[in-house]
């Protein structure tokens, strides 16, 4: 079931995010897994959050071939993403505790924004995304017709 909607949150002192409950309500420990992998995304300032299965399987549908020689670029880039990645546990109050780092790293203010993204969830700075949101809103069929004529692979 994808993610959708949206929900302000609150990053607190310990970098600890309650999981909105919009967005537990879709997730199913038993199917989905029982952690999450945040990512950072620096071109847009966000963490995206995985979970476990929907990671999985991203990684494995990205894996052509599996292969001890990846090409240069793909190397590098696996390097990056990867150690980039981070496994986070849910507790007990289905909070998360996001990577100070990566937190640190994308100057993620106290008060974010959740929102679902279909095969993930993103976490945003609420007053950036509030204030984008109507014009990417407007612009959501040219990004989409942009997509489109993308040529598909072979």
């Amino acid at each position: 079931m994808p993610f959708t909607g949206q929900a302000n949150a609150t990053i607190d002192a310990k970098t600890r995010l309650a999981i909105p409950a919009k967005f537990r309500n879709r997730w199913d420990p038993n199917q989905d897994g029982t952690t999450w992998f945040c990512i950072p995304w620096p071109q847009t300032k966000t963490l995206r959050l995985y979970t476990h299965a929907m990671f999985n399987e991203l990684y494995s549908a990205g894996r052509k071939a599996p292969s001890l020689t990846p090409s240069p670029d793909q190397a590098e880039l696996d390097a990056i993403l990867f150690s980039a990645a981070e496994e986070v546990d849910v507790d007990a109050n289905n909070r998360i505790r996001l990577p100070a780092w990566q937190v640190e790293t994308l100057a993620l203010p106290r008060d974010i924004i959740v929102i679902g993204a279909g095969d993930r969830l993103e976490i945003r700075d609420r007053e950036s995304w509030q204030a984008a949101f109507n014009e990417k809103l407007a612009r959501m069929h040219e990004t989409a017709e942009k997509i489109n004529s993308l040529p598909t692979e072979r």
